[in-house]
C-alpha cells in the first residue's frame, strides 16, 4: 500500500492575472536545471451567462524547497484557438515531455456545444524556447472522435517508454445522461500506443473496471514503485457529484506491461482531510520524482478551484 504524507497547499492563483483568477486544475510537471515547473489549467471571471473559459500557465517552484515560488507565467502558453476551432474556449494542460531540442504539451481542447454542454478533443502543442510559449503541430485534434469513440477525448498522460514506444492514458466518453436539469458525461480511461507521439492507436477499451454508478474516471498518472508500473487516477459517481459524499477520490491500479491493470483503490493511500481545502474532494494526481523524493502534486475541493496541493510518498 502506498503512504503519502500530506504537506498542504501548495500553489493558489488567487486572481493573479484576469486570465488567471481561479483554478489550477490537472497539475503537470516540468523538470528544469534549478527549478520543478507545474503546468495548471486556470479560468477567468465568468461571464454573465455563466459560461467560462480555460487558459494553461505555469508555476515555477524552487527545486531545492517547492514550497518557494520562483515565478509565475505572466500570459496563458497557448492562445486559445480560432473560431470554430476544437480549442476555441478552452486549451487544459495533460502532460509537458522533452522531445529531443522542444517540449512537447499534450491538451485538451474545450468547444462549446447546443445539445450538450462542451466537446473536448486532445491536441499537441510545441515550444522551442524552454517551455515557456507553444505553438499548434496543426489547427485540428491529434485525437478525437471515432466509430467506437464517439463523445469526448481529453486529459492526455503521455509516457515515452524505452525502446521508442510512446503509452497515453486518456479519458473518453462513453455517454450523456439528461437529468433534466442538466447533461452529464460519462467516461473513462483509455490506453493509446505510439511510434511517433503524434499518430496513435487505440481500441476503444476502457483500461478499468468501474466501481460506482455511471463512474467518471479520468487523469491517470503512471509511476514506477517497488518493481512495478503504479498508477493513481480521479473517479467519481457521475450524477449529483458536486458534493462531499460522490465527489472525486483518487483510485489506484497496478500493471507488470503498462496494458493490463488490476484496479486496488485500497492501496492509494490518500483521502479527503478532515477539514481544509482537500476536505471534499482529492483529484487530478500527478506524481512526480524530484531528486530522490516521490512527489504527488493534487487538487481538492471544487475541481481544484482554489488551487493545488502536495504529498511526498513514505519509505
Amino acid at each position: 500500500m502506498l503512504q503519502w504524507r500530506k504537506l498542504g497547499m501548495l500553489f493558489r492563483p488567487e486572481g493573479r492575472f484576469p486570465w488567471m483568477h481561479e483554478y489550477a486544475q490537472v497539475p503537470t510537471t516540468l523538470l528544469l536545471d534549478d527549478r520543478l515547473r507545474v503546468y495548471f489549467s486556470c479560468r477567468p471571471k465568468r461571464a454573465a451567462d455563466g459560461s467560462c473559459l480555460s487558459h494553461t500557465g505555469f508555476v515555477d517552484l524552487d527545486r531545492g524547497d517547492p514550497r518557494q515560488i520562483l515565478a509565475v507565467s505572466p500570459r496563458p502558453v497557448i492562445e486559445l484557438g480560432e473560431l470554430g476551432s476544437f480549442d476555441q474556449f478552452g486549451v487544459m494542460a495533460g502532460s509537458v515531455l522533452p522531445v529531443g531540442d522542444e517540449i512537447w504539451l499534450y491538451y485538451c481542447g474545450w468547444t462549446r456545444s447546443v445539445a450538450v454542454p462542451y466537446n473536448w478533443a486532445i491536441g499537441l502543442a510545441v515550444s522551442r524556447d524552454g517551455g515557456r510559449h507553444f505553438a499548434r503541430i496543426g489547427k485540428g485534434p491529434i485525437i478525437g472522435p471515432s466509430a467506437s469513440e464517439p463523445y469526448l477525448q481529453a486529459c492526455p498522460i503521455v509516457r515515452r517508454q524505452e525502446g521508442g514506444r510512446w503509452h497515453m492514458w486518456y479519458l473518453s466518453g462513453t455517454a450523456w445522461l439528461d437529468t433534466g436539469r442538466s447533461r452529464e458525461s460519462i467516461y473513462v480511461v483509455m490506453h493509446a500506443t505510439s511510434r511517433d507521439g503524434i499518430d496513435w492507436e487505440r481500441d476503444g477499451k476502457p483500461v478499468l473496471p468501474a466501481r460506482v454508478d455511471f463512474e467518471c474516471q479520468t487523469s491517470a498518472s503512471v509511476f514506477e514503485h517497488q518493481g512495478r508500473h503504479q498508477m493513481l487516477f480521479s473517479y467519481r459517481h457521475g450524477l449529483d457529484f458536486r458534493n462531499a459524499t460522490r465527489g472525486y477520490r483518487i483510485g489506484h491500479a497496478c500493471s507488470d506491461d503498462l496494458r493490463v491493470w488490476q484496479r486496488t483503490d485500497d492501496e492509494a493511500g490518500i483521502e479527503p482531510a478532515i477539514s481544509g481545502w482537500d476536505s471534499e474532494m482529492v483529484c487530478y494526481p500527478h506524481v512526480v520524482d524530484l531528486d530522490g523524493r516521490t512527489l504527488l502534486i493534487y487538487c481538492g475541493n471544487e475541481f481544484g478551484r482554489e488551487g493545488f496541493g502536495w504529498a511526498e510518498l513514505l519509505p
